[in-house]
């Protein structure tokens, strides 16, 4: 691949898939990773001190930052006993230029509802750990998720900021008074969330309907024949295949899908235990 500067990037402007064609046929991509290598992948929690649990993840240049808000509500006439979490996933403009002002685009909608899926698939929290009395009080936790840096894998990086920012919350402990009836919020005795199962989303592109790439650029993305996302925990269970069209999977390479998945959720779970280890009071 001897190609000198000014042709390179000319290549690449004019004709991107073949240019990219020719680093996969040498098993590598053009930023120099491997097919099946991540970006480096930092978190750091705790950074929004208005919210009640918040984390930065990046994935790359790809930044998103989850700020959690926990509010009073009675719970749902159908369910007394549970409480509520309802995730909402913003693409600004100021993330990148393929994202208008305005309300929530395609790509921001189908974001929220996948988070929304991995919520309830994963059972990372059960809705009946959020309720105070039943059918008189519960907890509704908004998640608030902004991407300020937009380079593709929006997705995983959601995910990963979700399971952080959630074992970031410290709630209050709320009683409610007998004879009043009215909650009562003591601020000095907080407790964590029961966070019962640990969901981490691995990305991966799916190039000319066979070669798979993990972790996939926004141009990836762009160039890419279909893309798969599979969500697993901590016990290797399958929480849920996130498929939006395009290119097929033969049974074969959903399986290295999955294969990948698993590793992957090891490589979060460790980085996720280390800040986490790092901020406890000595």
């Amino acid at each position: 691949m001897h190609m000198n500067f000014k042709f390179c990037v000319y290549f690449r402007t004019v004709e991107p898939l073949e240019y990219y064609r020719r680093f996969l046929k040498e098993n590598c991509r053009p930023d120099g990773r491997e097919l099946g290598e991540f970006r480096t992948t930092t978190v750091n929690i705790g950074s929004i001190t208005t919210a009640d649990g918040s984390a930065l993840v990046k994935l790359g240049n790809t930044t998103v930052i989850c700020g959690i808000k926990a509010e009073f509500a009675e719970p749902p006439a159908e369910s007394t006993n549970k409480g509520y979490i309802v995730p909402n996933v913003d693409l600004p403009p100021l993330c990148s230029s393929r994202f208008r002002p305005g309300p929530p685009g395609e790509e921001a909608q189908a974001a929220s509802q996948f988070i929304a899926d991995v919520i309830e698939n994963s059972e990372i929290i059960m809705k009946e750990d959020l309720c105070i009395a039943n059918g008189k009080l519960a907890w509704v936790l908004y998640c608030d998720f902004i991407c300020l840096d937009y380079d593709g894998n929006i997705l995983d990086a959601c995910t990963f900021a979700l399971l952080a920012a959630l074992k970031n919350v410290q709630l209050p402990k709320v009683t409610i008074n007998e004879e009043t009836g009215l909650a009562e919020v003591d601020l000095k005795q907080t407790n964590p969330l029961n966070i019962r199962k640990h969901p981490v989303a691995t990305s991966f592109a799916i190039f000319d309907d066979t070669i798979l790439i993990v972790d996939p650029t926004a141009e990836e993305e762009d160039l890419a024949t279909g893309t798969v996302t599979i969500v697993m925990d901590e016990e290797g269970k399958l929480c849920s295949v996130h498929k939006p069209g395009g290119s097929g999977l033969t049974a074969a390479k959903l399986q290295d899908c999955i294969t990948r998945a698993v590793t992957r959720h090891k490589e979060v779970k460790k980085l996720i235990d280390k800040v986490i280890n790092s901020i406890k009071p000595k």
